[in-house]
């Protein structure tokens, strides 16, 4: 059996993804910064923090053996006006959401080289499409992990390792909700249902599905590719 890491993987997509691989034969450890109880292959890390991957991987592979499949899930959203926001803010938000994936690719690489086959599957963001106001942070760092993303397929091809983004669309996970709580959706989930093609809100299992189409051997001749899974909002 494979082992794969999903970092962000306590909750919405990046549980729906660890659940998904579970059930597809891999070994699944998840990584979070606060990870869950229920779960006896999640490890605590910081995704900031290259010293809290690094010991959290160690453990991963003493337990399962060598990576060779990372899922970058975990993100950071926030929501200000620009003129507003503060760099601190600026850089948290890019700290997360670009340097993380940076971190955990370089922790990981090592092991996929020496196999000679790997997959990294970067989760980004439907914003990168269409933009999105009062998060240019956001926007900027997930539109950055789409371009990390082409760069590394071209690089790491040759070594037997494929490097996709999913950018999700509207996906139906206790950060939607809170958000929605906080007005801060242009309206209600019922509202931009309404302006998805499909007619539906999308589901934490709709993402882990691409994720698991683009780490099997089916998709071996994929690669670079920004695959997204949006119902249709932004093609």
């Amino acid at each position: 059996m494979k082992t794969a890491v999903v970092t962000g993987g306590a909750s919405g997509i990046g549980l729906g993804i660890a659940e998904r691989l579970r059930g597809d034969g891999f070994h699944v450890a998840t990584l979070d910064l606060n990870p869950s109880a229920d779960d006896d292959y999640a490890f605590q890390a910081d995704v900031t923090d290259p010293e809290q991957i690094a010991a959290a991987l160690d453990a991963v592979r003493t337990k399962f053996g060598p990576v060779a499949v990372l899922v970058n899930s975990a993100g950071l959203d926030g929501f200000k006006r620009f003129g507003k926001l503060s760099f601190a803010e600026w850089q948290r938000v890019i700290d997360v959401n670009l340097h993380g994936v940076f971190h955990t690719i370089q922790a990981v690489l090592p092991d996929m080289v020496e196999a000679g086959w790997g997959r990294i599957v970067n989760i980004s963001s439907s914003s990168t499409h269409s933009g999105q106001p009062f998060m240019a942070h956001y926007v900027a760092a997930k539109s950055a992990v789409n371009g990390l993303t082409k760069a590394l397929a071209l690089e790491l091809g040759p070594s037997g390792i494929t490097v996709n983004a999913v950018p999700p669309g509207f996906i139906d996970t206790p950060m939607l909700r809170k958000n929605e709580q906080a007005q801060r959706l242009g309206g209600t989930v019922e509202d931009h249902i309404q302006r998805t093609p499909v007619r539906r809100v999308g589901t934490p299992a709709d993402i882990a599905a691409a994720c698991a189409f683009l780490i099997s051997e089916e998709a071996s001749y994929i690669t670079g590719q920004i695959f997204g899974v949006n119902g249709g909002r932004n093609t």
